[in-house]
């Protein structure tokens, strides 16, 4: 697994954004618009950059941010892979319309019964390290909670008073501090790797290291280190390992296969590779890669969460600050931007991941029905055989009147029966306004 650290702007070496709940600026930028920083999958359209997603009226952003219309995600199932705060990532996307499948791809084993943090933390206290490297502060302070339920408490703070404390960022100097220690210094940038160039240039051959490790190595950061002739000891506050119950991760790989969900997010890079290794071990890795690159959005918090999946060629989309709000705000602009509104029979409709919008009005529809939409969207406007239309149809077999049932079913649940028109003897074809029909279109000249 990989293990290097986003870097800067807060997300932990795990993946994971900065511990407890979002600051005050954290939450309030989930309500703006968070452009990729990296390629959406190959054949979706570039995410806009207004506030109001593409494909939705003036009206219907008003009404979105009033809270009397669908949301942004109304309409758009995601996954989840998060164990920790998933219930706040699942509320914010619930909070915008989204229907969302959890599956938690890893598992935390708690501190206190960790032998080798045990074991790191006897050894540091037996021989002094000549640096500290604190990285997050959940795991600094969780570091100390365990050495205190040890017994070991106070023997370790009197250790880290005689080192130097290097901070990664405001959050753990503030956790170093409460400890009642002092950081010697602390980057602005929050970047692991500034912490390493200010060692290295210090010149490291023969110091004795301590690194706060997150539940995974820091290959980079270690190597490098350990290049430069230190001697590095780990420190792993917390590891990750597999699901106890496999089940609920089976059931998003298979969502993902049969193309059930729109988007799948990822907040760690353990959960991204768990669920690639997971797939591997199915043998349904393929099927899964190619749903990921071209039908269900990746979305990872920060690029070191996004390793696993670009190490497949799996381009992943993630915001420009390594946040959940801001993450949740990506696909509330990602996602419907990759639809297209279509003007038909004098309405106009959006075809989502589960329902269709129209006229603003969110209308379920269930998989056979969507199925038949999207063949017919395919074309719009085109007359659409009956056999194709039963091709298109899960599990029909050979029966076209099972065609007749899943239109009769889709017109009700769309409300509105002439946007589909049947073609005698032929088919069925949506009934597309031309730009001078339609009150969406450009009108003529």
């Amino acid at each position: 697994m990989h293990g290097q650290h986003e870097g800067q702007h807060g997300e932990r070496a795990d993946g994971q954004p900065d511990e407890h709940r979002e600051t005050r600026r954290g939450v309030r930028g989930e309500d703006r618009p968070a452009g990729p920083r990296t390629p959406v999958p190959p054949g979706a359209p570039p995410a806009p950059t207004g506030r109001r997603p593409r494909g939705t009226t003036p009206a219907q952003g008003a009404a979105e941010r009033a809270g009397t219309g669908p949301g942004p995600l109304a309409g758009f199932t995601v996954g989840v892979t998060a164990a920790r705060r998933a219930d706040e990532l699942i509320a914010l996307l619930r909070r915008r319309g989204a229907e969302v499948l959890h599956a938690p791809a890893l598992r935390i084993v708690p501190l206190p019964d960790d032998t080798e943090l045990l074991a790191a933390t006897e050894q540091l206290i037996a021989d002094a390290p000549d640096v500290v490297v604190a990285t997050t502060a959940i795991g600094f302070r969780g570091w100390i909670e365990a050495a205190e339920g040890w017994g070991l408490g106070d023997a370790l703070l009197d250790r880290l008073r005689g080192v130097r404390l290097l901070a990664r960022g405001p959050k753990v100097r503030g956790a170093i501090r409460a400890a009642g220690l002092t950081e010697e210094w602390s980057p602005a940038s929050e970047s692991m790797a500034e912490v390493l160039d200010r060692l290295l240039a210090e010149r490291v051959r023969g110091r004795r290291i301590a690194v706060q490790l997150h539940g995974e190595p820091l290959p980079g950061f270690v190597e490098s280190l350990r290049a430069g002739g230190a001697e590095v000891v780990g420190v792993p506050v917390y590891r990750w390992l597999p699901p106890v119950d496999l089940a609920p991760v089976d059931r998003l790989l298979d969502a993902i296969v049969h193309r059930a969900l729109d988007a799948v997010t990822f907040t760690s890079a353990p959960a991204a590779a768990g669920l690639l290794e997971r797939a591997e071990a199915r043998g349904i890795l393929d099927a899964v890669l190619a749903a990921l690159r071209h039908d269900v959005l990746p979305a990872c918090v920060g690029p070191v969460t996004a390793l696993p999946l670009q190490a497949h060629d799996v381009p992943a989309s993630r915001p420009e600050r390594f946040r959940l709000g801001p993450l949740v705000q990506l696909l509330a602009t990602e996602l419907p931007g990759r639809t297209v509104p279509l003007p038909v029979a004098g309405r106009r409709i959006e075809i989502r991941g589960h329902a269709v919008l129209v006229d603003g009005e969110l209308r379920p529809v269930a998989p056979a029905g969507m199925a038949l939409l999207r063949a017919l969207a395919r074309r719009p406007g085109w007359v659409v055989p009956r056999a194709e239309l039963l091709r298109a149809l899960p599990g029909s077999g050979r029966d076209e009147h099972a065609v007749e049932t899943a239109m009769a079913r889709l017109r009700s649940a769309l409300g509105a029966p002439r946007l589909i028109q049947t073609v005698v003897k032929r088919g069925y074809r949506l009934a597309l306004d031309t730009p001078a029909e339609s009150k969406y279109g450009d009108g003529p000249g």
